[in-house]
């Protein structure tokens, strides 16, 4: 993923930067701290014996007559003026012979306390130090005194070159100004490639709430937030479509309440004016009364398959469709369904084949609901046929199942429309005029197979424009 391999070399490269930062002060802090707890610095005693080395020389030479002789007192002072360093001469009893200061007025030393011979404790203050060493006489290499030397801290110390620490101080501050640009550019990271990204689907939600499905999430980058995107704008689509679909199968069933409504009341009309002719002595005779209830009869029995559909449907958004199945035998059961169908179909011009043998196995199904689908597909079978053609029936046992087949001549089912047929509230077009629809609600054939799965069986079918169609469904055997 982009992003998170963007944020593991931002880790990274932050990291050898406090790292360094980290290394390079301690550095530091622990060298100060080193020099702070040195005392004294470190000196070289080999240093301080060249600085001296003329004023000891001159010492060894006329220590006998120093004291007595200012013209070795000048000289020597000069030597020491000349060298920038104070002595003090003193034999071993502590008897000063020479002082190259001119505040020092003391005549005698304890050379207990004041002669030392090493630089670790000699130290005055933190800027001078006091360092005795011997004077030998010249002849008889025997010492006779002590030379007191005061000294300067900087003449004689070690100077320490800071080169090592300026480049550490420059590495430091290098790294600190590369950890500088890494915070603004991880800023500028998460503003534009997650804190507006963020902002933009957010109105893009809003605006989804609003109804408003035509704003495109778009985003240029093809990482972790651009995947987000594409899975926004793939749900934005898919409430754009549910919407629509929604928005038809209210229209679809404003139009079945509407046409069912309409289509009630037709017959119910036709069967009013009947019962009121009757009622005024209108037939003359038994025959013309049998007429009138004949046409009463067949428009009532319009009106309950209208009735019966429209509470199925409403019945079935509920999901609360009664499936009762009861184990019975398939031979009583699918006669008692077919004689009346049969005597309807031949009423209608068409042929109707019976099956030749029924199987006469244990099945579990609800009568009344199995009948409802085989009027619903023969039903269908007469939408598509007209007088001469031939609707058939077939039921076979398989081995796990009874087969039943439904088939007829007629001008058979668009190839556009067979993907649909098992939708509710579609309404195919006829064979013979495609733009023409088919009469009906679009409920049947939906309600034929939710009936089928409820006894978990299957339903399915084939068709050739113009050659007929074959409905086939199974039902489980017990």
């Amino acid at each position: 993923m982009y992003l998170t391999k963007w944020i593991k070399g931002w880790l990274i490269a932050a990291s050898i930067c406090i790292v360094i930062m980290t290394g390079g002060a301690a550095y530091l802090f622990f060298d100060g701290f080193k020099n702070e707890s040195e005392s004294p610095p470190d000196y070289v005693i080999n240093q301080v014996r060249l600085k001296v080395s003329d004023i000891m020389l001159y010492l060894e030479q006329y220590h006998e007559h120093l004291h007595d002789d200012s013209k070795l007192q000048h000289a020597l002072q000069a030597i020491c003026e000349k060298s920038g360093i104070n002595v003090a001469a003193a034999k071993l009893d502590g008897e000063i012979i020479f002082t190259s200061s001119k505040k020092q007025s003391i005549q005698t030393i304890d050379i207990k306390n004041s002669v030392h011979y090493d630089l670790y404790t000699s130290r005055i203050d933190k800027d001078h130090v006091k360092i005795a060493f011997p004077i030998v006489d010249d002849q008889t290499k025997v010492q006779i005194g002590n030379a007191i030397f005061t000294i300067s801290s900087d003449i004689v110390s070690i100077k320490k070159s800071h080169t090592v620490n300026t480049a550490v101080y420059i590495i430091v501050a290098f790294f600190s100004i590369i950890l500088f640009v890494l915070l603004f550019v991880l800023r500028n990271k998460i503003k534009y490639h997650t804190i507006l990204p963020i902002s933009r689907l957010k109105d893009y939600s809003e605006a989804i709430l609003k109804g408003d499905y035509e704003q495109k999430a778009q985003y240029k980058e093809m990482d972790e937030i651009g995947e987000v995107y594409v899975m926004f704008d793939q749900m934005r689509m898919e409430i754009k479509h549910l919407s629509k679909c929604r928005d038809e199968q209210e229209n679809a069933q404003k139009e079945l309440i509407s046409n069912i409504s309409h289509d009630i009341k037709t017959p119910l009309t036709t069967v009013k004016a009947y019962i009121d002719a009757i009622i005024d002595g209108v037939c003359p005779d038994q025959e013309s009364m049998m007429g009138y209830v004949k046409v009463m009869q067949v428009n009532t029995d319009k009106m309950a398959r209208l009735v019966e559909d429209l509470l199925l449907h409403a019945l079935r958004e509920l999901g609360q469709v009664s499936v009762n199945p009861k184990e019975q035998y398939s031979k009583a059961v699918f006669k008692g369904i077919l004689k009346p169908i049969g005597h309807l179909v031949q009423t209608s011009g068409i042929t109707f084949i019976e099956p030749e043998e029924i199987p006469d196995v244990l099945i579990n199904v609800d009568e009344h609901r199995l009948e409802q689908v085989i009027s619903n597909l023969i039903a269908n079978a007469l939408k598509h046929t007209s007088p001469g053609d031939i609707i058939s029936v077939t039921v076979q046992q398989e081995e796990k199942d009874l087969k039943v087949t439904i088939a007829d001549t007629g001008m058979g089912i668009l190839p556009e429309d067979m993907p649909f047929i098992f939708e509710r509230y579609f309404k195919g077009q006829t064979g013979l005029h495609h733009r023409q629809r088919n009469e009906g609600y679009g409920l049947g054939l939906s309600i034929c197979k939710y009936i089928i799965e409820a006894h978990n069986g299957k339903i399915s079918f084939k068709s050739l424009k113009g050659s007929g169609t074959v409905f086939y469904f199974s039902i489980p055997l017990c």
